[in-house]
């Protein structure tokens, strides 16, 4: 496993990053458990949450979690707030406030590492957001803050407004990221990519500036599992997992999953590994929220780690060459 750091005080931070929110509380979460102890035994130290997850029920399964464990300590806990609901967006203070709370109580924890912003809403001022967040930062409640689903003029308002006040400003951003372009928002309104080349006037301000990029849907919802291929997508698209055949399944993805396929074959690896490999060597600092199933997914994911892609298989990925 590969560590790095979110701020230059924090804790060391796995590449990798455990997403939880396909995890819903009920009576038995014996093989959810089991799989969040398989992430801590390879190496992954940090949990994402939010929340909007496991119908609201995802902190409150994590905090039997840890109580269960006794291994709080040993977790960099992410969370998010803030997430939409079907009459409002939520982007305030009040909400701020009321979600970070709960989410304490929930997860029986005194501090979470992370909070994030889950959506932005740019008619608030981020004024009235980041003084929020750095009251309970300065109050011991959250190590962290940062924003999810937020542009990058956005980021540079709030972190010009938490400089000019002597505040602490976001440390990291959380948006969708692959090697995939996201041809539609596959979750609700507000969800925000930097992948594809439509994004890269944002790719490049965060290679510039190296601010953590937590990507998630970093498989593009398991387009670049191998399971499809173009011919499921024009032929039965009904297998195809609903999210990713509005998000992501066209013309060109599905020929960067065939490069990835090609590119896997000559390496001796997986194609999700390839996938995996081309955001890790870009030029961003990223870290992969993965949705691993079980160990053996959490196992191949970290092998892309061992997958170092050359230019030339870097722009044959990403459609800028059509030779390697």
């Amino acid at each position: 496993m590969e560590y790095g750091k979110f701020t230059p005080e924090g804790k060391d931070v796995s590449r990798f990053i455990v997403g939880t929110m396909n995890i819903i509380d009920k009576e038995d979460l014996t093989d959810d458990f089991n799989r969040l102890d398989d992430a801590l035994n390879l190496g992954i130290n940090v949990f994402d949450t939010a929340m909007g997850y496991g119908r609201g029920t995802t902190e409150i399964a994590l905090g039997k979690y840890f109580e269960s464990r006794k291994n709080r300590d040993d977790v960099f806990l992410i969370s998010k707030c803030c997430h939409p609901s079907p009459w409002r967006t939520r982007v305030t203070t009040y909400d701020m406030e009321s979600d970070l709370n709960d989410a304490l109580v929930k997860m029986k924890t005194d501090h979470i590492d992370l909070y994030m912003l889950h959506r932005d809403d740019p008619s608030v001022p981020v004024a009235d957001l980041v003084e929020t967040l750095d009251k309970y930062y300065r109050a011991g409640k959250i190590l962290a803050y940062g924003a999810s689903n937020w542009s990058v003029e956005r980021i540079q308002e709030a972190n010009e407004y938490a400089k000019a006040h002597g505040l602490k400003g976001f440390s990291v951003s959380s948006p969708n990221y692959s090697l995939a372009q996201q041809y539609h928002d596959p979750w609700a309104p507000g969800c925000l990519s930097i992948s594809g080349p439509e994004n890269e006037a944002s790719q490049k301000w965060y290679a510039q500036t190296q601010m953590p990029v937590l990507a998630y849907s970093s498989m593009a919802r398991g387009l670049f599992s191998g399971r499809w291929s173009r011919e499921t997508w024009k032929n039965k698209p009904e297998e195809i997992d609903p999210v990713c055949l509005k998000a992501y399944c066209g013309d060109e993805n599905f020929t960067r999953l065939e490069r990835c396929s090609e590119i896997a074959k000559q390496r001796g690896c997986e194609i999700p590994q390839v996938a995996i490999a081309f955001i890790l060597d870009c030029p961003m600092n990223v870290y992969p929220i993965i949705g691993a199933a079980n160990k053996a997914e959490m196992e191949s994911s970290i092998g892309a780690l061992n997958v170092k892609l050359t230019p030339a298989e870097v722009a044959y990925l990403d459609l800028k060459s059509d030779s390697i």
